[in-house]
């Protein structure tokens, strides 16, 4: 019989109240994935272990392995605990993949159950697995197959093709945060590493209109639809600002240098206020210091200031390779991009801007206005399994 094996992490060393609240929501987040494409399904729960029954073993393991709190996901053979029917079951998994001059490794582990050590497992189930395949032989250190066996006491699990999951913490375990998004690449990285810290996430844009490149929104809508893959069941929101009247203003009020930086304070304090206003915990942003002229640790400390609500920045010490690395793991890189520019960036931005002269700046701008004013133009999409629909304000 093929049952789906999940092993799950960190979750594992939490204290047993924690562990047991953390395992619910993770059954949760699994049985909705699952649910949403029609697979029907059956738990069975064991130490660090979870067991999904099904009909669809292969389609249950691809849903699973982009769940939050997972580490790796198989699709195993199950048998008893009698060494002759392990042995049927590996001899047969194994001899189906390997060919004369090819080397394997059995990885064995057992827990609970007394008569054999794992050392011994695997060197029983490596013996009959040379006996059945002729030309074969074993390599503990770079075996080109491996097939894993793990023995417990409600009995054995054999498999040789692991799939790696995303592993954190099971989605929804640690509140509900806002996360500025962008067409670019970083903050869709940003908002999946909070994402994969537990959080309930939703998105903010802020929309420059006739500033922003023609692409942008729909750059935008498609990482929040592809971030919504990663919660696969519930719906997550897409908060959208129409803020072309403050490209306006600071486009025609303010010196070119200190748009950069007045035009992230801008983003701050409308996320700010639509944090508080919609009861999330902290605002994520994609902030990576010193990439550009607005992410100097000066300009940072100045921008900051414009927030009232605790402000995450997961990506604030990553490489540019790392952030697309990641990018490019989880969907959101976009080789084809587009006209994703902004036109109201000067030649040369400020480095340093003091706060003096930005609050100076926001003054004859009217910042406080604006920010109110942006708050009455929202709308809102939500997506679902990486489809958007229009929602309401």
């Amino acid at each position: 019989m093929d049952v789906v094996m999940i092993r799950y992490g960190e979750l594992f060393l939490k204290s047993e109240p924690v562990k047991r609240h953390f395992i619910q929501n993770l059954l949760r987040n699994i049985g909705k994935a699952l649910g949403s494409e029609g697979l029907a399904h059956r738990f069975e729960l064991h130490r660090g272990r979870i067991l999904i029954h099904g009909d669809e073993p292969q389609q249950i393991a691809q849903v699973a392995r982009r769940i939050f709190g997972i580490v790796e996901v198989a699709v195993c053979r199950q048998t008893g605990t009698s060494l002759p029917e392990i042995s049927d079951a590996a001899v047969g998994m194994a001899s189906s993949r390997l060919s004369p001059g090819v080397r394997f490794a059995v990885r064995a582990r057992r827990q609970g159950v007394e008569g054999i050590t794992s050392q011994e497992l695997a060197a029983e189930l490596g013996s009959a697995i040379i006996s059945a395949c002729p030309g074969v032989a074993v390599d503990l250190s770079s075996p080109g197959y491996q097939i894993f066996v793990e023995l417990r006491e409600f009995g054995a699990l054999i498999y040789d093709a692991p799939l790696p999951a995303p592993g954190g913490l099971p989605w929804g375990t640690q509140g509900k945060v806002l996360s500025l998004l962008s067409s670019g690449i970083d903050s869709p990285v940003a908002t999946w590493l909070m994402m994969k810290r537990g959080c309930e996430t939703a998105s903010l844009h802020i929309d420059g209109g006739r500033y922003a490149g023609r692409d942008v929104v729909a750059a935008t809508e498609r990482h929040h639809a592809v971030l919504s893959t990663w919660c696969a069941g519930f719906p997550m929101d897409l908060i959208i600002v129409d803020a072309e009247a403050f490209y306006d203003a600071v486009t025609t009020k303010a010196h070119p240098r200190y748009r950069c930086v007045l035009c992230k304070r801008f983003m701050l304090g409308i996320a700010s206020e639509m944090t508080k206003a919609r009861h999330f915990a902290a605002l994520v942003t994609g902030d990576n210091l010193g990439q550009v002229a607005s992410q100097t640790l000066t300009n940072l400390a100045t921008i900051s200031e414009a927030g009232t609500v605790p402000v995450l920045r997961p990506l604030i010490g990553f490489d540019k390779d790392e952030v697309i690395r990641i990018a490019r793991n989880i969907g959101t890189f976009d080789a084809q991009q587009g006209d994703l520019s902004c036109r109201a960036v000067p030649r040369a931005p400020a480095t340093a801007a003091g706060r003096r002269e930005i609050r100076e700046a926001e003054a004859e701008i009217g910042m406080e206005s604006l920010i109110a004013e942006a708050m009455e133009r929202v709308r809102v999409k939500t997506a679902l399994n990486g489809r958007i629909a229009e929602g309401q304000a």
